[in-house]
């Protein structure tokens, strides 16, 4: 029994249980929830994924099903006070669709716009999409994921035609003889896939971990490479002109299944390990014992996470990575390939469905005639009808409240305020609109900022479809109904697109909502026309591209093609830059930020939870011991952490498990203590990422 168990059911009723699946990680952990006596409590449940284990935040996640801060009842906010106060549906309904009236009255469709969540089920992205485009009208909708996925789903199209997380199962991680790890620390923010990591193991495999930080991951390697943030991809480089130099390169399959590997061949064989040395502080040998772990290898695997993902090159370093896979001939081969950790629970399944500013159902992209007449009709509305691209999550949060931006935002599954970067400057955006709507469980800090606030219900409340990391699509199951007073936010999308006399029907079953979305996927690159709820529960789900309800599933991708025009997949030659920001006298450290085991996300769910709260009570900044030294701060002793754009403060953590030039914070707590206070807004060009995991600081010591 967890202790995050609580009050759900009279005394005496039967026991009810659901197979359902964990809310938080993309590992999408198989569970049951078991309600009995008038109490819920977690169980084991054996899947594929996760074989029965779960982290801290999977045991206690019932907690939060009846948690004393749960929202019940809808907050409008006083004029006259500037509080939220309790109102009734009707009142906050109207409210906004008469916001949202005025607003696109006064400055067109585009003033309205929509921010959404890699956590939402299929289901309520798909629709959340659709309200944008139909009900709305306006281009701009995007998403957190944007912040989480973006530079590995645009370095996989490119490359390999087709943007799925891991393009085999997850249990091929255990086969592989050679496992990199890119910038990942799965055995904090993914625990159970160490169970696949420890088969590897006992096959004798290698695991190789790259990251800047001696994580609890890289304890568990046979390799740590420990590189300046930033640099990953002149690392990548190097590791293929070792490659290239030692003869590891499967030429017959470069020549019969790729293009473009001369221009690489030619820009890396400048990409001189010493240079790489120098730059990055990898020495020579590990770079060289990496590229012969992985050339010699008869299976091997590269992944990449946010670590090599969230800079303002990550597209590229991505690249760098498919680069090196391509041409030592992994992917599509059994127990090899590339791929990528997904990180929110449906980061996977959310950017396939049209909650992507560029991207329709399907994983079609919205400036694609055929695209926009496909699903068009499905949606009975003429294709002209639906706007065009919009732009990226950044881009958006900055333009609120701007003559040319949005004028009010609707918000989704997503607490911007503290995961957006520089997020000081995007909360005072937030106080800039006319009109901000969240719909929420819990009073967010950015639901805090809202002038309306919408009870949504919670994942074990409602029926549903995730999209793990492996492309697995899975059914989420409602154990009971919402608490009284609380909505489905399929619900509220009806309710709202009624309101505002959308020319086409918005379901609130979640099943007919899935069934119009296989219709809008079909034929699209992330195909789910044969994947059924009833097809999921009689097996361990069904991986996409599923085209055909009788036909089989696509567990393994690329074994006889890539899903280009002409099934090859593409080198393409990159080269390191510098980070967007360098250090100085003023600014002489890298920040670098990231996740812990006990919390997630923004925290707006874990930092409620007590179990959690005790294991991570509070934030902390990392420093190595020869630089606490230098700036005179012991080990517990408050820092201030400052950049350019603003300051976090938290207690010291002194460990050598950091670099010396580099401090480490997490990005989970709010207030004095936010990380994102202090990060840099640069993005990618070409996927809009920020880069979260590097910017110049200065860290001083608070005086008492």
């Amino acid at each position: 029994m967890t202790d995050g168990a609580r009050l759900a059911t009279r005394p005496g009723v039967a026991p009810r249980e659901a197979a359902t699946h964990c809310p938080y990680c993309a590992l999408q952990c198989g569970m049951v929830l078991r309600e009995a006596r008038g109490r819920i409590e977690v169980l084991p449940r054996e899947f594929p994924t996760n074989r029965g284990g779960l982290c801290q935040k999977g045991w206690t996640a019932a907690e939060l099903l009846d948690h004393p801060e749960r929202l019940t009842t809808p907050l409008l906010r006083d004029p006259a006070s500037g509080e939220l106060r309790p109102a009734s549906w009707d009142a906050v309904l109207d409210r906004v669709a008469a916001g949202i009236r005025t607003v696109q009255g006064g400055h067109g469709r585009d003033a309205v716009a929509v921010f959404g969540g890699g956590g939402l089920t299929n289901e309520k992205a798909y629709a959340l999409g659709k309200f944008a485009r139909v009900a709305l009208r306006t281009r701009h909708i995007d998403y957190n994921g944007r912040w989480c996925m973006s530079s590995a789903a645009a370095a996989g199209i490119r490359s390999l035609g087709v943007d799925r997380g891991l393009p085999f199962p997850l249990a091929d991680l255990g086969r592989a003889e050679t496992l990199l790890l890119v910038g990942a620390n799965p055995a904090e923010t993914m625990p159970p896939l160490m169970r696949h990591l420890a088969d590897q193991r006992e096959r004798g495999g290698r695991l190789i971990v790259i990251d800047p930080r001696v994580t609890a991951t890289a304890r568990q390697a046979d390799l740590h490479l420990q590189p300046l943030p930033g640099t990953d991809l002149a690392v990548a480089n190097a590791l293929l002109h070792i490659a290239l130099t030692e003869g590891f390169i499967d030429r017959d399959y470069v020549a019969a299944r790729t293009d473009g590997f001369d221009a690489v061949r030619r820009t890396v064989a400048g990409c001189w390990p010493a240079e790489v040395e120098r730059l990055s502080g990898v020495p020579v040998a590990d770079l060289e014992a990496t590229a012969r772990a992985l050339g010699t290898a008869g299976s091997a695997i590269i992944l990449t996470a946010r670590g090599a993902e969230q800079h303002a090159k990550g597209v590229d370093t991505v690249t760098a990575f498919i680069n090196l896979a391509l041409a030592l001939g992994l992917p599509g081969r059994p127990g090899s390939g590339y791929g990528c950790l997904t990180g929110q629970g449906n980061g996977q399944g959310g950017r396939e469905h049209g909650q992507k500013a560029d991207q329709l159902p399907g994983y079609r992209r919205i400036d694609d005639p055929a695209a926009r007449e496909h699903v068009a009709r499905v949606w009975g509305v003429p294709a002209d009808d639906l706007p065009g691209p919009g732009v990226p999550a950044y881009r958006l949060l900055d333009s609120l409240g701007t003559p040319d931006g949005p004028r009010a935002l609707l918000v989704f599954g997503s607490n911007p305020v503290v995961s957006a970067p520089r997020a000081a400057r995007i909360e005072s955006r937030l106080r800039d609109l006319d009109l901000l709507v969240v719909a929420d469980f819990l009073r967010s800090e950015t639901a805090e900022l809202a002038d309306v606030v919408l009870p949504v219900a919670q994942w074990a409340e409602e029926d549903g479809t995730m999209t793990n990391l492996e492309g697995r699509v899975l059914r989420r199951r409602a154990l009971r109904e919402p608490p009284p007073g609380v909505r489905t936010d399929l619900a509220v999308l009806a309710d709202l697109a009624t309101r505002l006399a959308a020319p086409v029907e918005f379901p609130t079953d979640p099943r007919t909502v899935f069934a119009e979305l296989r219709r809008a996927s079909a034929g699209g690159p992330a195909d789910y026309a044969g994947v059924t709820w009833e097809r999921i529960d009689a097996d361990t789900g069904v991986f996409w591209p599923c085209p055909d309800p009788a036909g089989p599933d696509s567990p393994r991708l690329f074994a006889g093609r890539f899903p280009t025009p002409d099934g090859r997949a593409r080198f393409h030659p990159v080269t390191h830059r510098p980070a967007a920001e360098e250090v100085s006298a003023d600014y002489p450290l890298h920040l670098t930020t990231g996740r812990v085991l006990a919390q997630y996300q923004s925290g707006t769910q874990t930092r409620r939870v007590g179990a959690l709260r005790r294991a991570a009570p509070g934030a902390f900044v990392e420093l190595h011991p020869d630089l606490a030294a230098r700036l005179g701060v012991a080990d517990g002793d408050e820092v201030r952490v400052v950049s350019r754009r603003g300051e976090l403060r938290a207690p010291a953590r002194v460990t050598p498990t950091i670099r010396p030039d580099t401090v480490f914070a997490p990005f989970h707590w709010a207030g004095a203590a936010r990380a994102n206070s202090v990060t840099n807004d640069a993005v990618d060009p070409v996927s809009g990422m920020p880069e979260f995991k590097i910017c110049a600081v200065r860290v001083e010591r608070v005086e008492s």
